[in-house]
């Protein structure tokens, strides 16, 4: 047997409400809508961005670390202080690639510059012109390969091999000065980790 529960009456001192009209049922219906809204759409908007930027930024590391030779561009700012290789701006046809194993890291590096930029270069690294030897082709053959540098182009070319106590990095510079104002610069830094 359900028995029904008297219901509380109204306190006789108070008025009685009169019933909402229709404007203000549509308005506080309105309202109550763009509330959800707010608080549902917002954040799945916003996990819908961050997702796609997310999804971007894999794509754009996948392909950077799935190279397989130079890619035009500069290297990051740590790469370049990790390897020592202090880039000179302005530089043109500016390219790098990176490889990491167990036993040695090395960055390969080219751009071409200007002949004052490239002595701020040399002198940056902790060397100078005299350094170099003209017909030293001190990148190896190895290297050569990865990059697909060839040094058999007219030149001269010059290079020379700045060792450095580990676990600063060894480089390898060779130069093509068949434009002694703007220099062709090669460079391979190799690190032991």
């Amino acid at each position: 047997m359900n028995a029904s529960l008297p219901h509380q009456a109204a306190p006789p001192d108070e008025p009685q409400r009169p019933a909402e009209d229709r404007r203000h049922v549509v308005r506080r219906r309105a309202l109550t809508l763009l509330i959800i809204v707010l608080l549902i759409g917002v954040p799945a908007g916003y996990l819908v961005i961050s997702a796609n930027q997310s999804r971007d930024a894999g794509k754009d590391k996948e392909d950077k670390y799935s190279a397989t030779g130079l890619t035009a561009g500069w290297p990051s700012r740590v790469q370049r202080r990790l390897y020592q290789v202090p880039v000179p701006d302005p530089s043109a046809k500016v390219a790098y690639y990176e490889t990491n194993n167990w036993k040695t890291s090395r960055l390969y590096v080219q751009f071409q510059t200007s002949a004052a930029n490239f002595d701020r270069f040399l002198k940056t690294m902790g060397t100078d012109r005299s350094d170099l030897r003209q017909g030293d082709i001190a990148i190896s053959d190895r290297d050569q390969n990865v990059t697909g540098w060839n040094f058999s182009g007219p030149g001269p070319w010059w290079g020379l091999v700045h060792e450095q106590k580990n676990p600063a990095p060894t480089h390898d510079v060779v130069v093509n000065m068949a434009d002694p104002a703007h220099p062709m610069v090669y460079v391979v830094a190799r690190t032991v980790p």
